[in-house]
């Protein structure tokens, strides 16, 4: 059974299910769904929980699948809690999750809780995968993607009691809130709660908010692709100034600004060979999200911006990599800037 984690708050008000599975990259709302999950069962009689954290290969899985038969003299129920942190139990440990997770049927006993990262496709075809998501509940924990943060943030604020201005100033108000824990969902809670301890309950100015909330967004290269190529130039010189901050390697940065570029070259001139532009994207490993934007930037990509995009790309690699290129920035983040700039405002889309 599939859960998506805004299902699991009504699933769990039917009754408890034997077996849950979280997986995600999102700390704070798979902290908030485990605990939903333990509060239901401590409710029901679940009195006893133990926590067993994989860890390298010599990990004692036995331990696990004994955990489940034994309970103290002191309680009737237990939760038994696995983590896995790095989503690879081995070989002996895929073995042990399809034992645990046939052992978990109609055991009304035990109530089994296994945490994961997020999986790759690879993985999730794993046979032990397979046997949690079969006999359990798979609740998936999908990121809050950018546009939807400012929502997310309003929707907490009001579950303490306060909200923004209504209207434009509102708007601008969480976009602001938004920009500053971009990345950090653990971090943008933290703040939200400080502002019900600073505040009383109602109305925030944006100036309130601005005095509250530090700057502790939190960027990764993935992210900075999709917005080159949804043409936010304000966001993207936003991100490259945080990766800097952050220490990202300036040499990883363009790899995958350039591999952007250098795809959508490998696409735009398979389709003016004759494919079709789904085939094309397919063929040159072009998934989702990133089909998508380049379905929405190709066609108004001409062949000219992307060979002067291709050029500059490989200037800006001799700059990363120590060489002084006329014209342009000898500082590799001040030429990453330009780069990733030109090649976002040629994303526009009007």
């Amino acid at each position: 059974m599939q859960l998506a984690y805004s299902q699991l708050s009504a699933h769990l008000q039917k009754g408890l299910r034997s077996l849950y599975v979280l997986h995600g990259d999102e700390p704070l709302m798979q902290q908030e769904a485990a605990d939903a999950i333990r509060a239901t069962a401590r409710a029901q009689g679940y009195t006893e929980r133990s926590v067993h954290t994989v860890s390298g290969a010599h990990f004692d899985w036995s331990e696990v699948l004994a955990a489940g038969g034994s309970l103290s003299l002191f309680a009737d129920k237990q939760i038994v809690e696995v983590r896995i942190p790095t989503g690879k139990p081995g070989k002996e440990g895929s073995t042990a999750l399809q034992q645990l997770a046939v052992s978990t049927q109609d055991n009304d006993s035990t109530l089994t809780l296994v945490l994961l990262p997020r999986l790759d496709a690879a993985t999730r075809k794993g046979a032990w995968f397979g046997a949690l998501e079969n006999l359990g509940v798979l609740v998936t924990i999908d990121p809050i993607e950018r546009n939807a943060l400012p929502q997310w943030i309003a929707q907490r604020l009001q579950g303490q009691g306060q909200h923004v201005l209504s209207g434009e100033a509102g708007q601008r108000t969480l976009q602001f809130f938004a920009d500053r824990v971009e990345g950090n969902l653990l971090a943008a809670h933290q703040e939200i709660q400080k502002l019900g301890l600073l505040y009383p309950p109602g109305e925030l100015t944006q100036a309130q908010v601005e005095s509250a909330v530090v700057n502790v967004a939190r960027y990764d290269v993935f992210k900075l692709s999709e917005s080159v190529l949804s043409g936010q130039v304000a966001r993207v010189q936003r991100m490259l100034d945080g990766l800097q901050a952050e220490g990202e390697a300036a040499v990883l940065v363009h790899y995958t600004i350039a591999e952007d570029i250098r795809a959508m070259k490998r696409v735009k001139d398979a389709i003016a060979q004759g494919k079709p532009m789904p085939m094309a994207l397919r063929e040159h490993r072009v998934w989702s999200p990133r089909d998508r934007l380049f379905e929405r930037v190709l066609p108004t990509m001409s062949a000219a911006r992307l060979h002067g995009l291709l050029q500059a790309a490989h200037q800006v690699d001799g700059i990363v990599k120590g060489l002084k290129v006329p014209d342009w920035p000898t500082d590799p983040w001040q030429a990453l800037q330009r780069l990733a700039v030109r090649f976002s405002r040629f994303c526009i889309v009007r």
